[in-house]
């Protein structure tokens, strides 16, 4: 079903009831009113403005008729403002030389977005609304008023109808000027959700840029275009998390934080926003902050093997003679089972192995990490490639295991991998650390010839 159908049935309905006179009349500001009343202080503050415009442009019109053309723009202009609030913005009319710039309104999200107001007077069966092609092409949305009163410098209050509006493309433009009647245009009870979709549609243009950049790599105009999609869309819990990762990922952590943040206060069960969040907060040592976090997240998502595996990493790298003796006490058995939890979840979350094997080795368990770090490098050998500081630990391990169980060949094979890693990477602890260690290793190969 067209989404006028609906629509365009309520106008039918509507244009019955304004010949019978049984309008919907809605007095707070900022809701739908069929039947808009503007009168007192309001109504002076129009008149005073329309006689400065009159007198602006006197030496070219006649003032009463410029007042009056004035009169009737800004009456309609107003029920708008009344009606839609700051959802849309006024255009400033000293910023143009003769009017408004053919834009009377844009919406304040996007200003790219411009909303054309007419009224007229008259009966409406025969009144028509007229615009004009440079309005049709300026302007998104045409919104047609009806004053009941005619249009006098001596009306105490003048009773306004908004009857309607018309998306500028759906107006069949003729010539340089079209004319509308009441039956083609939309029930007005559907502008504002018309104009918010409008604006969203805008927006998620600008996600879909932001998309763009980020698979070429160009991070900047990224953010750039996810910042515009937020200018439209501010509530957008998707955008600010999109942004979110990429100061992440550039090292912008506390706009990061704040973008996260901004993303859990829109929507409290975006578990990915917590973790994120997460492990920048352990990174720089928030330990309290970063827990909470992964266990918000786990409370949103309990089979969300990553968040086992970050929550073990915290715990990992905790020192036992820190502040956080609550942490501690448990520190060793958590590890592990948040380890365990994450590979039951995934068992190809070859990080996990690869932590949990490093962790093994320390707490004694020579056997199983070495069991851990085998399923790493078979786990997928090319990738492995790409990580040379895990793997140069791995190898490292490995060794260390290796001259543990006094099997020197395999220790000296995996220690000198580990070493070439290191130099790789201009890791120069590590590498003088392995070093180190193949020249013991090696010494007790040779102790062993001696003896032997």
């Amino acid at each position: 079903m067209d989404w006028t159908t609906i629509l365009k049935a309520q106008q039918t309905d509507f244009i019955q009831r304004l010949k019978s006179g049984d309008l919907l009349h809605c007095e707070k500001e900022g809701q739908h009113s069929e039947l808009t009343v503007i009168s007192g202080e309001r109504l002076k503050q129009l008149r005073v403005f329309c006689w400065d415009m009159a007198n602006k442009f006197k030496q070219q019109y006649d003032v009463k008729n410029i007042f009056f053309n004035n009169m009737k723009g800004k009456l309609g202009e107003e029920v708008v403002k009344i009606r839609l609030g700051d959802f849309v913005t006024e255009v400033d009319y000293e910023k143009y030389s003769g009017g408004d710039g053919k834009v009377d309104f844009t919406l304040t999200a996007n200003s790219s977005i411009g909303v054309q107001v007419k009224t007229r007077y008259g009966n409406c069966d025969q009144v028509q609304w007229t615009i004009d092609k440079e309005e049709i092409e300026k302007n998104s949305v045409l919104v047609c008023i009806l004053c009941q009163e005619e249009f006098s410098e001596m009306e105490k209050d003048y009773r306004l109808i908004m009857v309607g509006f018309l998306p500028t493309n759906m107006i069949k433009s003729t010539g340089d000027k079209t004319l509308v009647g009441i039956d083609e245009l939309l029930y007005p009870g559907g502008l504002r959700g018309y104009l918010e979709n409008l604006s969203f549609y805008d927006a998620d243009k600008y996600i879909n840029l932001g998309d763009e950049y980020i698979v070429k790599e160009d991070y900047q105009g990224a953010i750039t275009n996810y910042s515009q999609a937020l200018q439209i869309n501010p509530k957008n819990a998707q955008i600010y998390f999109k942004r979110a990762e990429i100061h992440h990922h550039l090292g912008n952590f506390q706009n990061a934080i704040n973008d996260y943040s901004q993303a859990i206060y829109i929507n409290p069960k975006d578990a990915y926003s917590y973790n994120n969040r997460g492990i920048i907060y352990e990174k720089f040592g928030y330990i309290d902050y970063a827990i909470n976090d992964y266990e918000k997240a786990l409370k949103i998502h309990p089979k969300e093997a990553v968040v086992y595996l970050n929550l073990a990493i915290t715990y990992y790298n905790l020192d036992v003679d820190c502040n956080y003796y609550n942490y501690i006490i448990n520190r060793d058995e958590l590890i592990i089972n948040y380890l365990n939890q994450a590979l039951n979840i995934n068992p190809n979350l070859y990080k996990a192995y690869y932590v949990r094997g490093k962790f093994r080795f320390q707490i004694g368990d020579v056997a199983g990490a070495f069991e851990d770090f085998n399923i790493v490098l078979k786990f997928d050998p090319d990738y492995a490639l790409n990580i040379y500081t895990y793997l140069a630990e791995i190898y490292y391990y490995r060794g260390n295991y290796y001259s543990e169980i006094g099997n020197n060949k395999n220790a000296l094979e995996n220690l000198n991998l580990a070493a070439n890693l290191y130099k790789r990477l201009n890791d120069e602890f590590s590498y003088r650390r392995t070093i180190n260690y193949i020249q013991y290793v090696q010494s007790m190969v040779e102790v062993q010839l001696y003896y032997f």
